[in-house]
């Protein structure tokens, strides 16, 4: 199917925030609000996936969330996973504001990170009709390291002190002290593979004050709305996906994939058609 894109911005208090909004030719059966892994832009996974179901009819929204890629806040490179939660509940109030899509169902899909985020955001959000998570990782409190809190901490004070906020990369080649010590990260974010122009290889230090302590599972018994899990035995903790698809307790349904890794649902044809299939059916079958 033939699709375009348009640019999509709107406001989370004084910020503005950038999107793009894929369209497909005919009226769209729902609007798929999509949001995607750690420090990760709209041009990534979450536009990836937006692609994807408008080749299948719906309109989907890709975001840069406040203080990532063109989308303002500071400071930059802050990865709040509430405040990216409260970004999705923009994009949904300015969706149903903007007249081409007023009147359609809004729905939801996250990857990687962007499903624990996703998670929270549905569960707090009725105007969200089903969710979908793609690789979704869905911490509990159970992994909460204190001396990671307190590093996060430490580093918010010394720039609300001095103005200078702390970064350390998000990848390397040799790891090291970086956000995603994991090899398959460097070979999609520190490579032309995924390092697209509009992405910016930095962590801001204080981010580990919000996301070590980040709760996904608790959004689980949550969720009043149709929920798709698609993952992979090799994907990124599976136990964590196997605990949370169990503890919903709405009408479910799962997709377990053979993937090499997690980087590959992020840009590999075989694993993203049959999700994105997956997803457009659950959607379907949700707003009908």
């Amino acid at each position: 199917m033939t699709i375009s894109t348009v640019p999509f911005t709107f406001a989370r208090a004084s910020d503005r925030l950038v999107g793009t909004l894929y369209l497909p030719a005919g009226a769209p059966v729902a609007t798929v609000v999509t949001t995607g892994p750690l420090t990760s832009v709209k041009e990534q996974a979450a536009g990836v996936y937006a692609a994807a179901l408008a080749r299948r009819g719906f309109a989907a929204l890709a975001i840069d969330h406040r203080t990532f890629g063109e989308s303002a806040g500071t400071p930059r490179q802050l990865e709040d996973p509430l405040g990216k939660v409260a970004d999705i509940g923009a994009a949904v109030a300015a969706l149903q504001a903007d007249e081409r899509l007023a009147e359609v169902p809004v729905v939801a899909l996250g990857v990687c990170a962007g499903g624990g985020y996703m998670a929270r955001a549905v569960a707090d959000d009725p105007r969200i009709r089903a969710f979908a998570g793609v690789a979704g990782i869905y911490p509990g409190t159970a992994v909460v390291d204190p001396a990671v809190v307190e590093r996060g901490r430490a580093a918010r004070e010394r720039r609300l002190a001095t103005g200078f906020a702390e970064t350390i990369p998000a990848v390397a080649a040799d790891s090291g002290d970086v956000a995603m010590p994991l090899r398959e990260a460097f070979e999609y974010y520190g490579t032309p593979r995924g390092a697209v122009p509009n992405y910016t290889n930095a962590f801001a230090v204080e981010s580990f004050e919000h996301t070590a302590g980040f709760d996904a599972k608790e959004a689980a018994a949550r969720l009043t709305v149709p929920f798709l899990l698609v993952h992979s035995e090799h994907a990124l903790v599976p136990p964590w996906a196997r605990a949370f698809y169990a503890a919903v307790i709405s009408r479910k349904s799962e997709l377990w994939l053979d993937s090499t890794g997690q980087i590959d649902f992020y840009d590999d044809p075989h694993l993203i058609e049959p999700a994105a299939e997956a997803a457009a059916a659950h959607f379907r079958n949700a707003v009908s």
